[in-house]
């Protein structure tokens, strides 16, 4: 049983696919307790906003996270594709608010920067790094280890912010 001070949920969102990863955090040590994605390549595009929200709401009653932390959106030259981002991005963030938690948001280069040490990293890099620094037998899946990297970047900054 791991002595938890926090439980920090991370998400990246998107529209047919919403990695979620959860770290414990007992003083500067955090610790895995899972990773998966939301799977919502079927329906239309309200059914699949309504499967992201319901499917965080899940992680969070299930895992009872004491924060969330998110991918900002970032400027894609597709205007649709960022708009599909972006209303994913809105209601992963309201069932973390109707579940009073705190949301911070991170854009991609800040959480590369904080995991790899470059914010020009690769998704590779990425989650290369979140494998050893959470010591994982394998390597997550993309979306998984986008959000667990988005965890740790929130992991790092409230810790050099409370400092």
């Amino acid at each position: 049983m791991v002595d938890v001070q926090h439980c920090i949920l991370g998400i990246d969102p998107g529209s047919r696919l919403t990695g979620y990863g959860l770290v414990a955090v007992n003083g500067r040590k955090a610790t895995y307790i899972a990773s998966g994605c939301i799977n919502t390549e079927d329906g239309d595009l309200p059914s699949r906003l309504g499967m992201i929200y319901q499917g965080v709401s899940e992680i969070i009653a299930q895992y009872s996270p004491s924060e969330m932390a998110i991918e900002e959106v970032f400027m894609a030259k597709n205007a649709a594709s960022a708009l599909k981002l972006g209303q994913a991005r809105g209601v992963a963030i309201a069932a973390g608010v109707m579940a009073n938690l705190p949301v911070s948001e991170y854009a991609a280069r800040r959480v590369k920067q904080a995991i790899v040490g470059s914010g020009r990293a690769s998704k590779e890099q990425v989650a290369h790094m979140v494998k050893i620094l959470l010591s994982l037998p394998g390597t997550p899946q993309a979306d998984a280890a986008d959000a667990l990297a988005i965890a740790l970047c929130h992991v790092n900054t409230a810790t050099l912010s409370s400092q």
